[in-house]
């Protein structure tokens, strides 16, 4: 029987290990969520690259395969965001996290119908907006972590957020075992926040091929490059992250006219309605028009990376921590063993007290 280890998160959400699997796009698909909820932690399914039937189909799917709570990842500047809120509140979803803070009305909906609402930020004024908003947890990922990412590491960025808000955070960046969860907590974090480290588990659908490219990479694996979207983005050193840091912007607008067609059929939205959800975001983020064009690349050369395997033309989104694992468990057995490490290590520094 693993240990229990309760905190801010576990009560907020219902759940019995505060473990949270990140909604990694093309990775946490129903079948990684519900083994992540199945083994006590807290699954998010990434809806990010879903069309609003994807997402509906998933939604159920998940249901059927647990009876835990889950989560559901969005993005708060997509056009039918509203209409994925009401999704995730007809069919029971516990959590909805975002990538990007959600408008003060739409908090205020989903928490009205008893859905829990968890930003990510990656900024303490972030956390302090957010939590004014009505937001129930944050997740704050330092720079350790995978996909787009900040410049602070964790150690320093977490205890900035934890003294800006009294409302629980969440540690992400740079955590893949019971060390991990027991510093976070120490810090005073109520829990962690995981990508890589579950996408390296026998649980995620990810090609096994392209897990061991990942398996393979040390401490100095990983690059952070603004060549694949204009935004800071970490991702594995491969032959084509690193033909595209030699190239210059001009390859990346051109990937991205090709890869727009694409993006439009993935969500199907209309051009329209990419050209509204584009003047969104240049309101309201600090994007520029570059990086906003060139964001279209990212989840096809992601998928073609992570889906298809196929290294060669797409990206592999990754953090640190992939230097530091060397097996694919299940998220039962990742799980088990990280808290009860956690346990063990709590125990030992209590021991320390005279």
């Amino acid at each position: 029987m693993t240990a229990v280890l309760r905190t801010a998160l576990t009560e907020l959400v219902g759940i019995e290990h505060p473990i949270v699997q990140t909604g990694m796009g093309w990775v946490s698909g129903p079948r990684l969520t519900a083994a992540t909820c199945n083994a006590g932690g807290l699954g998010i399914l990434a809806s990010a690259t879903m069309t609003y039937e994807e997402l509906e189909a998933a939604i159920k799917k998940t249901k059927q395969l647990t009876d835990k709570p889950f989560g559901v990842n969005m993005r708060a500047d997509a056009s039918d965001a509203g209409q994925r809120c009401d999704l995730l509140i007809r069919e029971g979803v516990k959590v909805a996290s975002f990538a990007l803070a959600p408008k003060k009305d739409l908090i205020s909906k989903l928490k009205d119908n008893g859905v829990v609402v968890v930003p990510s930020i990656g900024a303490a004024k972030h956390a302090v907006k957010v939590a004014s908003w009505g937001a129930d947890a944050v997740v704050v990922q330092g720079g350790e972590g995978g996909g787009h990412t900040g410049g602070v590491a964790t150690t320093l960025l977490l205890p900035s957020v934890l003294d800006a808000v009294d409302i629980p955070v969440i540690a992400g960046g740079g955590f893949f075992d019971g060390r991990g969860l027991a510093a976070a907590l120490s810090y005073g974090a109520a829990g962690v926040a995981m990508g890589t480290r579950f996408l390296l588990t026998s649980d995620s659908a990810v090609p096994d091929s392209v897990k061991q490219e990942y398996l393979k990479r040390d401490l100095q694996g990983t690059t952070v490059s603004v060549k694949v979207d204009g935004m800071p983005h970490r991702v594995l050193n491969t032959d084509l992250v690193n033909s595209l840091e030699k190239s210059s912007y001009i390859r990346g607008l051109v990937a991205a006219a090709k890869n727009a067609p694409k993006v439009r059929k993935m969500t199907g939205n209309s051009w329209p309605t990419l050209l509204k959800e584009g003047l969104a975001m240049r309101k309201n983020t600090d994007k520029t028009w570059l990086q906003i064009v060139m964001n279209a690349n990212t989840p096809m050369l992601l998928k073609a990376g992570l889906v298809d395997g196929d290294t060669e033309a797409g990206v592999l989104a990754s953090g640190q921590v992939v230097g530091m694992i060397d097996d694919l468990p299940s998220c039962q057995e990742l799980i088990d063993r990280i808290v009860a490490d956690a346990v063990k290590r709590i125990d030992a520094l209590g021991a320390l007290r005279a």
